[in-house]
């Protein structure tokens, strides 16, 4: 048996052993301040004002490419025209979990003044209704959400690759710091990309996007984080917040600046 496997093992030991009991006790671990602002405000960037929107496009599997090349034909058009308060920050397509799907993060720089400018010069752009048209010939269904970013994560930058990316969903009991602890842990190989939660939409929810060299390496990654001093803890008192996780490993397309 490997040291890590032991170590892991512990973890889910201490989980067992304290039970319910142990849970009530970790809501109580840090004295929390009388609130004197909006739950989002306090865990949100305060220095920037941009507000994220996550699309997710099931796409008919005989028309990916064709959807592809569309997408990239009006995103490159909004990043050039100056009037659009928007930009992609990112586009994917869904290696593993959600077969032929599309993945998009949008960032609106000012706010929801910003979302509400842009989707009303879009709604009279007569070019953008035809796009629109010819999109949901060969989509499935579509999901949005709106969000807001984690004060303690790293702003999602455009960088070069070629990498995978890795989008950790979780479905939260409550909102809770916790997670503001694990961050620390998975910085040395600047893999951690941004952090969001959700304002409109499926509610309660958390986006944790990283970025990998490949598969390998987010396995030696995420091992590695199991032997660092306080990672244990961290797991141990997350764990109990998370009503449901999900995980999708996603392929840059050719247009999205995190590649």
């Amino acid at each position: 048996m490997n040291t890590l496997s032991s170590f892991q093992r512990e973890v889910c030991r201490r989980f067992s052993e304290s039970g319910e009991k142990g849970w009530f006790r970790s809501l109580f671990v840090h004295k929390v301040d009388a609130r004197k602002d909006a739950h989002s405000n306090l865990l949100s960037k305060t220095e920037t004002s941009s507000l994220f929107k996550m699309q997710f496009h099931n796409v008919k599997p005989e028309c990916l490419d064709a959807y592809n090349k569309l997408e990239v034909e009006v995103q490159n058009k909004l990043h050039r025209d100056q009037d659009y308060p928007c930009e992609v920050v990112g586009s994917w397509n869904t290696w593993y979990g959600e077969q032929d799907q599309a993945v998009h993060l949008w960032r609106y720089r000012g706010g929801y003044p910003a979302l509400t400018e842009c989707l009303d010069k879009l709604n009279n752009n007569k070019e953008y209704k035809e796009f629109r048209q010819e999109r949901a010939k060969m989509l499935i269904s579509r999901q949005n959400q709106l969000l807001l970013e984690f004060s303690f994560w790293n702003e999602p930058l455009p960088r070069p690759g070629p990498s995978i990316y890795e989008m950790r969903s979780y479905r939260l009991k409550v909102t809770r710091g916790n997670m503001a602890r694990a961050i620390k842990y998975r910085q040395e190989n600047n893999e951690a990309v941004g952090g969001f939660f959700s304002q409109i939409g499926d509610l309660y929810v958390v986006h944790h996007l990283w970025a990998y060299k490949d598969l390998q390496s987010r396995e030696e990654t995420r091992n590695s984080a199991w032997l660092k001093e306080g990672w244990d803890s961290t797991v141990y008192y997350t764990v109990p917040l998370i009503r449901s996780m999900e995980s999708r490993i996603m392929i840059p397309t050719q247009s999205s600046p995190l590649q």
